[in-house]
């Protein structure tokens, strides 16, 4: 196949000489008609002159070629990299034209997105292998010993292969959930919904196992009227994951609360818990995929997928709305802030016409749950 420079060069130096020949052939002409016989010395004069012109054209037609094919070839070879499975290519600016330009400046972003989407399915995969290898070889050590003999076939044995049965179900769930959420195929149902009535049932859902664990769950702000469009559900989802995240990693004796304020336009709610904390320079890879903090996260009892807060962040965000985390360090407690925003002012929920059990103070500004 021939390179586009190629091709392009010939074509502008074809130009170039149509150009000076129809050059040569007007001025000739033109001086005929108007000295006659005379002409015919000016005319070698301007024959000379005329195939001088057909060479600069030829020469500036060849540069131009040049200056035009060069960032065409780049774009050429960049795509044939691309196609080839090559991500990582390097595009010159072109330089030459404004459309150039562009084009090369959407391939380069193209080629940047296409690298990222490579990268993140190579590290999900190396993840997925990893989570689902410790169930895996738990289930196999359980199998083998039940079949020496070694292992009795008591109702612990069958607790601790039902578990991780368990956990890999809940890994192939919430595989299946990320997906969704990270491609926005969720199908939100979206109502006008009373944040308060969310935030209270996610703290209700969790008493079982927050007493059990003997750790404190609170609630305060559930007076405040805090209006928001958004899938209930999957809300209730969202805060029943930074709820296990926060229960999972507090220790016994701690205390996990919920806060449901205001600011501006927006609604926050807050998860806070006084557990074991997250490094400084985690705080946003917390929402990674499979990410686990090495240090922070000692008390954590391995039953999550790792996807939990992954999930969140991207059904938070499919609402329009964000989630964050902070914390002063390993040790020192975690917080995460979800912000959405408001519906109409006129749709908002008074104190005046709140649901009976807030206005008595069930599980009211600052009550216990547990």
């Amino acid at each position: 196949m021939r390179s586009p420079s190629h091709f392009f060069t010939r074509l502008l130096l074809l130009l170039g000489a149509v150009v000076g020949v129809v050059t040569l052939t007007w001025i000739a002409t033109a001086e005929l008609a108007q000295n006659g016989p005379f002409a015919v010395p000016a005319a070698g004069s301007l024959v000379v002159a005329a195939a001088t012109s057909v060479v600069a054209a030829g020469i500036a037609s060849w540069f131009l070629a040049r200056r035009v094919a060069r960032p065409i070839e780049a774009l050429a070879d960049a795509a044939e990299a691309v196609a080839s499975g090559t991500y990582a290519v390097e595009i010159p600016d072109a330089g030459v034209s404004i459309e150039l330009q562009r084009l090369s400046d959407a391939f380069r972003r193209m080629s940047g997105r296409l690298s990222d989407t490579e990268a993140s399915r190579i590290r999900l995969l190396s993840d997925l292998a990893h989570e689902i290898r410790t169930p895996l070889a738990t289930l196999e050590a359980y199998i083998d010993g039940l079949e020496d003999g070694v292992v009795q076939p008591d109702a612990a044995s069958w607790s601790t292969m039902r578990d991780q049965v368990s956990r890999l179900r809940r890994l192939t769930a919430d595989l299946r959930e990320t997906a969704a959420a990270e491609e926005h195929a969720l199908n939100l149902k979206l109502e006008d919904t009373d944040l308060a009535e969310v935030v209270v049932a996610a703290a209700e859902a969790v008493i079982p196992r927050s007493r059990a664990k003997g750790i404190e769950v609170s609630t305060t702000g559930t007076d405040v009227p805090a209006v928001v469009r958004v899938d209930a559900d999957r809300l209730k989802q969202v805060l029943a994951n930074l709820l296990d995240n926060a229960l999972r990693h507090t220790h016994e004796g701690g205390h996990v609360s919920l806060a449901l304020t205001t600011e501006a336009r927006f609604a926050v709610i807050r998860v806070t818990d006084d557990g074991d904390g997250i490094p400084r320079d985690q705080l946003e890879t917390v929402f990674a995929r499979f990410h686990r903090v090495d240090t922070s996260r000692r008390s954590g009892d391995g039953s999550g997928s790792g996807l939990g807060l992954t999930i969140a962040r991207a059904i938070v965000s499919d609402h329009g709305g964000t989630v964050t985390a902070q914390s002063a360090g390993a040790g020192q407690g975690a917080s995460f802030t979800i912000r959405l925003p408001m519906a109409g002012a006129a749709t908002q929920t008074s104190p005046a016409h709140a649901p009976a059990s807030r206005r008595r103070g069930t599980l009211g500004t600052r009550d216990s749950v547990t």
